[in-house]
């Protein structure tokens, strides 16, 4: 509704009590709705995807997968509720405590809690809460590689895409602002 109305006062409708104004809000409303419910069936088909391509790898036995070599452990992963789960993946893909709180906007506080959290649920479905589910990292010689770029002050995150490609993102060096500001 926040955004329907916004959307209005962005546009000049300014007069809610109009029966033109109100249609054209129900029309906003609707077509959020539908982007909305669309967005969240592609996450839901992405996700369960990806569940059943990890869990059938770990059915097979692991070992050699592009993915890094998940192995049953990863069933254990797979089983946590979404917001550990991405931290898992997140700690098991190499990304450093301040990464990951940065990628998940915790502070550190809440950053300590979901890790407590994932050992609990880790250690209760009989994982080790130490061990690593996914088996060997392949991405050790990856993130040893961007040591070196994300040391450096401007950058505050630095990581590989699946593919192996590295990025860093940082502060833009430009001391002017390229945005433009609306005062």
């Amino acid at each position: 509704m926040q955004t329907a109305l916004l959307a209005a006062l962005e546009s000049g409708r300014t007069d809610l009590t109009a029966p033109e104004t109100r249609r054209w809000l129900a029309g906003v409303i609707r077509n959020r709705a539908a982007f909305d419910a669309r967005t969240s069936a592609r996450r839901r088909r992405r996700e369960a995807g990806w569940s059943e391509e990890v869990l059938h790898h770990a059915q097979r036995g692991g070992g050699g997968s592009p993915r890094g070599g998940e192995t049953e452990g990863a069933a254990a992963i797979t089983g946590l509720p979404p917001a550990l789960r991405v931290t898992a993946l997140l700690a098991l893909s190499g990304h450093t405590r301040r990464e990951i709180g940065w990628l998940l906007n915790l502070s550190d506080t809440a950053l300590r809690q979901r890790i407590s959290q994932l050992k609990r649920a880790l250690a209760g479905a009989g994982a080790a809460a130490s061990a690593d589910p996914t088996g060997t990292l392949a991405f050790g010689k990856i993130r040893r590689a961007l040591l070196g770029p994300s040391r450096r002050p401007e950058a505050f995150l630095a990581s590989h895409d699946p593919d192996g490609h590295l990025f860093v993102i940082s502060r833009s060096q430009i001391a002017t602002p390229r945005q433009q500001t609306r005062e």
